[in-house]
């Protein structure tokens, strides 16, 4: 685990954004900076931290961590369904193959929790029984496990607006996707999810929750983009006090970006109105969970030098540059 002095000392490095014209036409996410040039996507991970649907700030090393264990994830999950990535030539950085978006996302829940208004627990509290097309039983507790995983798709909205949590019913209905492509890529989600949960079991750890995003590439086939299982995209608890924690009504030992979530929640801040300033050691405490999850969920150390994030990701690109 890297020290808390070298996460200070690479503050000022902080990869907020790129420029690179040659690479190809850019497009910027909440987090990563997209170049398209003929069938290839060149994608760089920011340090940009987004929660509520809005940039909050800088997090050191956190692009490194969420690219790496991306690439974790699509190793160990390539069998089961197509991916996007061609190759990672810089920690920060994987180039894929162009694949023309879907306009939704697939989010699988394994427990009753959340912390946002489209959370399944705000909207369960809120007497929602019927959770995008999910019937939920009376008298679950907060963080309590499904019996099944639920699938909840959302529509992704035009850049600055707000995704809607909808029933598969509605995308379909909608024209989102066609029956046939939502059967796919519901069951392939079942699959993912469930490889996942093996997996971070193996660790120790629960795999809450998670988003993920789909493509279809040049030859028709839906492919998983974007990233997969990363502290992003996903929820993660410690399984060893999973159940007394559970029992005694506390809240769930956590691994990801819910913790500076909470800082802001508690701060009177879900999203509207202007950002509370993230004190450094806020910023600290939050990178050191992002290298936590990377290496208690991947089972290796994480590696990072403190420096220019930006002219490593030059050098590295050289390639692609010219």
């Amino acid at each position: 685990m890297l020290t808390k002095e070298t996460l200070l000392a690479q503050l000022p490095y902080c990869l907020n954004g790129t420029d690179f014209p040659t690479l190809g036409s850019k497009y910027e996410g909440k987090v990563r900076d997209n170049y398209t040039k003929d069938d290839k996507r060149i994608i760089i991970v920011s340090d940009r931290l987004s929660a509520f649907d809005r940039i909050i700030t800088l997090v050191p090393f956190k692009g490194q961590v969420l690219n790496q264990m991306a690439k974790f994830w699509f190793e160990q999950t390539g069998d089961i369904m197509a991916n996007h990535v061609i190759e990672f030539p810089d920690p920060n950085v994987v180039v894929a193959k162009e694949c023309k978006a879907l306009q939704m996302e697939m989010i699988v829940r394994g427990y009753l929790t959340g912390v946002t208004t489209t959370s399944a627990w705000y909207n369960y509290e809120q007497g929602v029984r019927d959770f995008c097309g999910n019937v939920l039983p009376e008298g679950m507790k907060k963080n309590q496990k499904f019996e099944t995983p639920i699938l909840t798709p959302s529509t992704k909205a035009a850049h600055g607006g707000h995704d809607e949590s909808v029933s598969g019913e509605e995308i379909v209905k909608r024209g989102v996707l066609s029956q046939e492509q939502y059967d796919q890529i519901a069951q392939a989600s079942l699959k993912l999810f469930q490889r996942g949960v093996e997996i971070a079991a193996k660790q120790g750890i629960i795999l809450v929750d998670t988003k993920y995003e789909f493509g279809i590439d040049k030859d028709g086939v839906i492919t998983l983009i974007d990233e997969i299982h990363t502290p992003d995209s996903s929820r993660f608890w410690y399984a060893d006090e999973y159940e007394a924690r559970f029992a005694s009504g506390e809240e769930q030992k956590k691994i990801d970006k819910e913790y500076l979530r909470e800082w802001l929640a508690d701060r009177g801040f879900r999203g509207e109105g202007e950002i509370p300033e993230i004190p450094e050691d806020v910023k600290v405490e939050t990178a050191r969970r992002y290298i936590e999850a990377f290496e208690l969920i991947t089972g290796q150390t994480f590696v990072a030098e403190v420096g220019d994030t930006h002219a490593r990701i030059e050098k590295n690109l050289a390639e692609f540059l010219n």
